[in-house]
């Protein structure tokens, strides 16, 4: 709470006051909503919440995350990374941003030691996970972001390969955002969510009116 205070939340918006109150009580959800509505401080403080009211009973295994976050681009990750370390400051919750474009063999090495949240794009985790740098099979929370903008660029196929690595719908939970919710999305949030909350937050207005 001494972050949120800290960066100056005083109310929630409207994503964070209708998600927040399910994904804290452990429910899937499916959020449509842009980028700029506050989607990732809602998922990132129920994540933040849950490890801190469930602490793991044994030290984590190296490499093994409690939490997964996938989004489809470095800066959205990197973003998403800046945000986690802005709001877990108090606690003694390790993040790591995956992505390409950044030493491979320095991404493997922070693997080799303890990490309870990974932040990651689809292409560069799934070389992890191939090369068993990386065990999705402790994996609690699922996070996807912005999956129509995976869809368009193509990311779906490495997703579903890192979903399958993690445990099933039913022993874990799946929050998944986008902005928008078309029939494709629709199949995917099926496949991967269980009995979602659907929240819909219409954009205050159009990003480009032209």
């Amino acid at each position: 709470l001494n972050p949120i205070k800290d960066l100056g939340y005083k109310t929630p918006t409207p994503i964070q006051s209708q998600t927040l109150p399910h994904s804290l009580n452990g429910e899937d959800i499916i959020g449509q909503a842009q980028t700029g509505t506050g989607k990732t401080a809602a998922f990132l403080i129920s994540i933040l919440a849950y490890e801190l009211e469930n602490p793991p009973e044994e030290i984590r295994s190296p490499g093994s995350p409690f939490a997964l976050i996938i989004a489809p681009t470095r800066e959205l990750v990197l973003q998403i990374q800046k945000d986690t370390e802005s709001l877990a400051k108090r606690t003694k919750i390790k993040s790591l941003a995956i992505v390409g474009g950044i030493d491979y063999e320095k991404q493997k090495v922070k693997l080799a030691s303890r990490v309870d949240i990974v932040i990651a794009t689809p292409g560069r985790l799934l070389d992890f996970v191939r090369s068993r740098s990386i065990d999705l099979s402790s994996v609690e929370i699922l996070v996807i972001d912005e999956a129509d903008r995976m869809l368009s660029m193509g990311f779906i196929p490495d997703v579903k390969s890192i979903i399958a690595k993690t445990p099933d719908k039913t022993c874990r939970q799946t929050q998944l955002f986008s902005a928008t919710y078309t029939q494709d999305i629709r199949r995917l949030a099926a496949q991967w969510t269980l009995n979602p909350i659907k929240v819909n937050i219409a954009p205050e207005n159009i990003a480009v009116k032209t």
